[in-house]
């Protein structure tokens, strides 16, 4: 196998306040990055290339979901090149780039962070992130945040960063552009009430993201009809898609102690036994686990497949519609996760299978359905946004040579203890979630992709979805084994 060096993730002490003290901590943060050359993540931006046109596009995400991202980059046509005018000029829009990709799966998945009380931790990964990003020898020309919930909470600390680096390096988050995806299918001029559902891990949506971003369009725009938003925190979907066996268990036949998704229970929250008809879910090769007492009476449901996770939670967003919103029709729905798009054929199915359903002659979501509900992947806008901002500042290299993708992933670090991992070498969830911002000890290191640490099945989704990131994937990963 060609050597290559272990790319050690940055320890990164960082001293987040909540309040009046937050921006103050910001700044010395950034100060200590740009100055102190005996802090572990000095940057050295004084050394960045004063000409950024060459250097690749960054992009992160907390696993290999934000790869939806990179596939609209490489696959999109909508602008000409030379003009910049939003007109398909047959050359793809990103023709000649390189990219340079970092999945943080260790730390994932990084909407759990905040139900834990650890948003401090969360955004100091984001940091580090972008520090990976735009430090040697990965230096970028852009930092697309591929992560809704990383731009919900880190957006703003990267753009402090970057802003003080004098780099010209730029962000680029992914909520606002879903937001004018989302809003682009409803007129300004409507008087009609409308509703757009959200659909977004539970970090994200506790973040209040999506929603105020929402009301503020609707505020600046000035639609004339009231806005219904209609949140849905997908516990677990993102990471039953990366197989955590937190959450699904490939093989397994039994009911698990140590599963963390949805659970029997009353709607909203639980899988409700009385929409069982709606929700349909798989129950082939083990995807779904139940036990049932004596008296067969049953006493715990498990989801195990990314497909039943979509089908629960579009299920529960739009019966919870149903029920708050009577009359009111939802037009789109925002897929809030870089994960949500590879289950986009189940969502669709999901709302024409309810589309369809009657009860007492009556189809009794007709009334909260519009003719078509459009799904809004925020990974187009965010594309189209880069695109813009490059142009603008004349950084598009347009060498017309192809693309280059190199990929890496955070893996346990190998020094940390074994009582710290699980049986696969993943951290464990306590420990995830259990560490605190300021500390040196060093858990998780990042290394180029390779066929060990990516997931087979992932891979295998890969293929299928995204055949232009699968292609450079495939040629990085073939290159490593040279």
């Amino acid at each position: 196998m060609k050597s290559r060096n272990t790319l050690l993730a940055l320890c990164i002490v960082i001293l987040f306040s909540c309040g009046a003290d937050n921006k103050k901590n910001e700044v010395a943060l950034s100060d200590k990055a740009l100055n102190d050359k005996s802090s572990l993540f000095y940057a050295s931006y004084n050394s960045y290339p004063a000409k950024l046109k060459n250097l690749p596009i960054g992009m992160f995400d907390s696993g290999t979901g934000g790869l939806t991202v990179m596939e609209q980059f490489l696959s999109m046509d909508y602008f000409d090149n030379k003009t910049g005018e939003e007109i398909p000029d047959g050359i793809l829009d990103f023709d000649g780039e390189d990219f340079i990709y970092l999945a943080d799966q260790a730390n994932m998945p990084y909407g759990v962070y905040s139900s834990q009380n650890k948003t401090d931790y969360l955004r100091e990964l984001i940091i580090k992130d972008a520090l990976f990003l735009t430090s040697e020898p990965n230096r970028t020309k852009m930092v697309v945040i591929a992560c809704n919930t990383a731009t919900a909470y880190g957006l703003e600390d990267v753009k402090t960063l970057l802003s003080l680096s004098g780099t010209g390096v730029k962000p680029i988050g992914v909520i606002e552009a879903g937001v004018d995806g989302a809003m682009s299918v409803i007129s300004t001029l409507s008087a009609d009430p409308f509703a757009v559902g959200v659909m977004a891990t539970v970090g994200t949506i506790s973040s209040g993201g999506y929603e105020n971003a929402l009301v503020k369009y609707v505020a600046d725009k000035r639609y004339k009809a009231p806005l219904k938003v209609v949140n849905q925190g997908g516990l677990g979907f993102a990471e039953a898609v990366d197989s955590e066996i937190d959450y699904i268990l490939r093989g397994s036949s039994e009911i698990r102690e140590n599963y963390r998704g949805p659970k029997l229970g009353e709607f909203p929250d639980g899988i409700d036994t009385n929409l069982m008809k709606f929700y349909k879910f798989d129950t082939s090769d083990n995807s779904l686990l139940v036990s049932k007492n004596e008296k067969g009476e049953v006493e715990h449901i498990q989801l195990n497949s990314s497909g039943n996770y979509a089908r629960f939670h579009m299920v529960t967003l739009i019966e919870k519609h149903r029920r708050e919103n009577p009359g009111v029709k939802m037009s789109s729905v925002i897929l809030g996760c870089t994960h949500y798009p590879f289950l986009i054929d189940t969502l669709i199915k999901v709302v024409d299978e309810l589309r369809a359903y009657s009860q007492d002659g009556v189809n009794i979501y007709d009334e909260v359905l519009a003719e078509e509900v459009v799904f809004i992947d925020p990974a187009v806008n965010t594309a189209k946004e880069a695109f813009k901002t490059l142009f603008a500042d004349k950084n598009l290299k347009r060498d017309n040579k192809g693309n280059i993708l190199k990929g890496y992933i955070s893996v346990a670090h190998p020094d940390l203890s074994a009582e710290f991992k699980d049986d696969n070498g993943n951290l464990k969830f306590e420990f995830k979630y259990g560490r605190s911002i300021g500390s040196d000890e060093q858990s998780v290191h990042v290394v180029p992709f390779s066929f060990k640490n990516i997931n087979s099945d992932n891979l295998s989704r890969i293929k299928e979805r995204l055949p232009f990131s699968y292609a450079l994937i495939k040629n990085y990963l073939e290159s490593d084994e040279l």
